[in-house]
Order: structure tokens, then C-alpha cells, then sequence
């Protein structure tokens, strides 16, 4: 049983009556689901999963005036309800588990995930956005939601970033992605330091994958699900799976240097693909200026090409 599925069916066959019968028409005024952190939002839970923060639960979303007048009456309805569900449960919260479930202020679920009372609107505010919270509080699914206000936040976000920044971060990664993978992992593997070198490979893989969600215009999640939610995107996604699945699994260091090289060529071939760069050069971080120069914001194309 995938924990989203289960969400859905407790709140509709368990939850959705008693709060029609506790609020009637005032059910119009919420929203709810299952968003956040779990794998269960991801779709990646199993039985290995079940040991904590698994099992019937759901989110209530509210404006922060509804919040307010009718927050605490809510959670403790939802409180009420029986904890089994279908042979499933009770809910094991562990210890940082507290708060995936239960009565949420729009505003303030969203400020737990990107850190602001408001949606994001200028570049600065973009950039500061780590990618793996947006792919948090944006993944799961949302069962109703009457006002629609926090399917608007919602939206916004799957938006994705604004173009300058996603070139920004591209532009980066290459950057990053090559000097780990092409440059510092066979010289790491010359110069006998076998930490380095694995801490390079590690590096350099998750970055390529990091690039391949932003040239897919999607959100990387929590590094746990990295390798595993790659495959599912449409442009390099199995192709990118399997070179890394290999990568990490290959014990000859010349060959591992060839996938690499291997990998660093189908992304600049995407690069191309997308007009994202015109540098000829084989090597990925030749291509991180290049890719800085199509910024249309002179402040941010004027900023370290290292850095985003």
C-alpha cells in the first residue's frame, strides 16, 4: 500500500464525513492532502518505510484567518479519529518526524519548507531556495481544496525557477560536476588518494544528476532519492540512472574515467540541444561562462559562474 494512496482513502472514507458533519459548509473553506517530507510523498515508500512517520495521516491546509478561528477545533477532531486504518497503524511518529501531519497554516507550512511568509518573486529570493525543500513541499497530492489558496502557492512553485536562475544553476553545475568528475577524480585516483577520488565520483554524479532535473525544469529531491527519481524524467532521465548505476558500481578506475566522460558529453549535447551553450569544448566547465553569458539579468550574469 503506497502511503499517499492510503492518505487519500483514510481521509475519504474516515475524515471527510466527520468534518462534514462537524463544519458542513464550512469544509469549502480548507484544503488537504499529503505533501512534505516522507517517502510516502515521493511515491519511493516500501515496508522498510513503515517504521516511522508512515501510516493513515493527511495535511489540512487553511488562510491564516480561517487557521486562527477555527485551527485548534479541527486538529483536535482530527485527533479523534481512529489511528488504524485497513490494517495499517497506528502513525510511529519519531523524533523528527513532528509536524508531517496534522492542521497547517498555508503561510507557515510553506515558510517551513522555503523559509518566507510569501511566494517567491525576485532572483535573489529564487536563488536562495534550496531545490530539495521546493521538491518537498511540492511533490504528494492534494486531494480538495476549496479556496484554493494553497494550490496557488502550490503552482507557483511548479512553476519552476525563472530562467535566468535555472541557467544560473546550470551553469554551475557544470562547473562543479566537471571539476569533481573530469578533472579531480582521475587525479585524486593518480595520486593514490582513494577518499578523494570516491568523494569525487560521489560529487560529480550528484551533480550530474542535479543538472538534469534543472534541464528537465523540475525540482531534485532530498539526496536519498536522487538516483532513484532521475529515471523517471524524460530528457536523459534512464540514460542518466543507468550511466551512474554503472559508475558506482565499476571498480576499474580507467573505466570509470570513461563513463564520466561518457556522461559529461551526453550533457553538453543537451546544452546544445537546449541553446544553452555554443562553446565547442568537451570539457564541462568551459561551458559554465558560456551558459552565464545567455543571462538576460546583468547582475546575476555578472556573478561568480561557480556559485548557484
Amino acid at each position: 500500500m503506497n502511503g499517499v494512496d492510503l492518505a487519500e482513502r483514510y481521509f475519504s472514507g474516515v475524515a471527510l464525513p466527520a468534518l462534514r458533519e462537524e463544519f458542513g459548509p464550512g469544509l469549502n473553506r480548507l484544503a488537504a492532502g499529503l505533501v512534505g517530507d516522507g517517502s510516502e510523498c515521493f511515491g519511493y515508500d516500501d515496508e522498510l518505510s513503515r517504521d516511522h512517520d508512515w501510516g493513515p495521516g493527511f495535511c489540512v491546509w487553511l488562510t491564516p484567518e480561517d487557521f486562527e478561528a477555527a485551527g485548534a477545533r479541527l486538529q483536535a477532531l482530527i485527533e479523534g479519529l481512529p489511528r488504524i486504518f485497513e490494517g495499517f497503524g497506528p502513525r510511529q511518529t519519531s523524533a523528527w518526524g513532528q509536524g508531517r501531519v496534522g492542521v497547517f497554516g498555508i503561510s507557515s507550512f510553506y515558510r517551513g519548507f522555503i523559509g518566507m511568509d510569501c511566494l517567491p518573486t525576485s532572483l535573489d529570493e529564487w536563488l536562495m531556495l534550496p531545490e530539495s525543500a521546493l521538491a518537498a513541499c511540492t511533490n504528494g497530492r492534494v486531494f480538495l481544496d476549496g479556496p484554493g489558496e494553497f494550490s496557488r502557492w502550490r503552482n507557483h512553485l511548479l512553476a519552476f525557477y525563472p530562467e535566468d536562475v535555472r541557467r544560473k544553476k546550470i551553469a554551475a553545475r557544470t562547473m562543479t560536476a566537471g571539476q569533481a568528475g573530469q578533472y579531480n577524480f582521475p587525479r585524486c585516483n593518480r595520486r593514490g588518494e582513494p577518499f578523494a577520488a570516491r568523494y569525487a565520483e560521489t560529487k560529480f554524479c550528484a551533480d550530474a544528476i542535479s543538472m538534469a532535473f534543472l534541464l528537465n525544469r523540475r525540482y531534485a529531491p532530498f539526496y536519498k532519492w536522487m538516483h532513484r527519481a532521475v529515471k523517471g524524467l524524460p530528457v536523459l532521465g534512464a540514460w542518466l540512472h543507468q550511466k551512474v548505476d554503472c559508475l558506482v558500481r565499476e571498480i576499474d578506475p580507467a573505466v570509470k574515467e570513461a563513463i564520466i566522460e561518457g556522461v559529461s558529453t551526453g550533457l553538453i549535447e543537451e546544452l546544445y540541444r537546449q541553446g544553452l551553450s555554443d562553446c565547442a569544448s568537451s570539457f564541462l566547465p568551459d561551458h559554465g561562462p558560456a551558459i552565464q553569458r545567455t543571462i538576460q539579468d546583468p547582475g546575476l550574469r555578472e556573478r561568480n559562474v561557480w556559485v548557484g
